[in-house]
């Protein structure tokens, strides 16, 4: 009986002590015809990667046959490049202003969080891996991004921004609505990222930040979908920027500013605001001062195409057209000229405005305005985890990189729009398409 007992406790002990073991990783060995692993840097030919545990192991010249037990995915002579970048999001909107105008009395915030998790998902098919969300439901836009990073659902990595800062009646305020249904949405604090003066300003980041929001975005000037007839010019004080910014700045926070008028943009580049979202009205001064400061420019290029097409249907409010008609007239000669006196610039698109999936036809806009499609690719990789403070992690393929890819048919480097047809999407070594 002894025996017996002394053979099943260390039968037991076995047992326990296997599954105590941490599960190896898994390794995925991939074979490509062509890598874009450094944007902006020369490609490599045939290439096997190899991933452990969600992270770049290696890269070895030409078709490496794979380890025991590791699985291998085939490409061929397609393109493999890092993850794609967007760094100027909309989840909880999903392209259609008219139908949300329609369906706001109706659309429940639950409503609005399987749409966004909907749109988190389409996004991530699209090759982009990585993305800031500008403006949203504080808590919401913060549970998808903590849902996604667990693993219960599927989309990219989120840098949230909560609410846009705006001024009382500015681009980020509750605009045009019947008055018992202003003081309804404000009594019920969803409106408490408008501010004024300098320390309102600065309540309403710290608001934002207590709600869970990494990135802080504020309203320097108008806006074309907000319903106020205002213009695009300047609406926050260079003083409330500077409240803004230096208070994101000591939560360690980067700070985006929405800005069209240029008399905005030079506000908040003074004021040492990290990216101008738009900048649609740039002049030779304020380009100045961006390089002078380092500025990055996010010119989400679709945005004021999409907005004129949205208006001149009668999708937007009519406050919006005069608005979309001057945004899209300025805006491809504003960029040209910043990429032509060479401003930093990384990718964003503005989608939400866009349809969501949508996103890379940025870069066929970009090449328009001057940049090559080697320098378009390296704004939404290399560029933009430089924006976000992530060239550690994303950006890259390389040893210790999180293996975030896409791959594509075709050279990407000769024809940007492949961009617009991915054909594999790994996020964090999981494969989440394949086609």
């Amino acid at each position: 009986m002894k025996i017996w007992l002394a053979a099943a406790v260390s039968a037991l002990a076995i047992v326990t002590a296997a599954q105590a073991q941490p599960a190896a990783p898994q390794v995925t060995y991939i074979h490509a015809g062509h890598v874009i692993d450094r944007p902006g840097e020369p490609p490599r030919g045939a290439t096997t990667i190899v991933v452990r545990g969600g992270r770049i192991a290696e890269l070895r010249d030409g078709t490496v046959a794979a380890e025991p037990g590791a699985r291998t995915v085939e490409l061929g002579d397609e393109t493999v490049l890092p993850g794609l970048v967007d760094l100027h999001v909309h989840f909880f909107s999903d392209g259609d202003p008219l139908k949300a105008r329609l369906e706001e009395a109706t659309r429940d915030k639950e409503d609005a969080a399987f749409l966004a998790a909907h749109n988190a998902k389409v996004t991530l098919d699209a090759g982009f891996t990585t993305v800031r969300d500008l403006s949203a439901p504080p808590r919401g836009i913060r549970a998808l991004r903590d849902a996604i990073a667990r693993g219960d659902e599927v989309g990219p990595t989120i840098i949230n921004a909560g609410r846009m800062i705006s001024v009382s009646g500015g681009h980020g305020d509750a605009n045009g609505l019947r008055e018992d249904i202003f003081e309804a949405v404000h009594n019920a604090g969803d409106y408490d990222n408008t501010c004024n003066g300098p320390d309102d300003c600065r309540r309403a980041v710290r608001e934002q930040i207590r709600l869970g929001a990494l990135v802080i975005k504020f309203a320097a000037t108008g806006g074309v979908l907000s319903n106020v007839a205002g213009g695009l010019g300047l609406q926050m004080t260079s003083e409330e920027m500077k409240a803004v910014i230096d208070t994101a700045h000591s939560f360690g926070r980067k700070v985006a500013a929405h800005s069209h008028a240029a008399a905005g943009t030079m506000a908040a580049v003074n004021a040492g605001v990290d990216t101008i979202e738009h900048g649609t009205f740039l002049d030779v001064p304020t380009i100045r001062a961006m390089i002078a400061h380092g500025t990055w420019l996010v010119p989400t290029m679709l945005a004021p195409q999409t907005a004129l097409a949205q208006a001149r249907a009668g999708m937007l409010p009519p406050a919006s057209l005069p608005k979309a008609e001057q945004a899209a007239a300025a805006a491809r000669a504003s960029h040209a000229l910043a990429i032509k006196m060479g401003v930093k610039i990384a990718f964003g698109t503005d989608t939400g405005v866009s349809r969501h999936g949508d996103n890379a036809r940025e870069f066929a806009l970009m090449v328009a305005a001057g940049m090559t499609p080697a320098a378009a690719i390296k704004a939404a990789t290399v560029s933009a985890a430089e924006v976000l403070g992530m060239s550690d992690s994303i950006g890259r393929i390389a040893p210790g990189m999180a293996a975030d890819l896409i791959a594509v048919h075709g050279d990407p480097l000769s024809d940007v729009t492949r961009l617009e047809h991915v054909d594999l999407v790994m996020k964090g070594g999981k494969v989440d398409r394949d086609d």
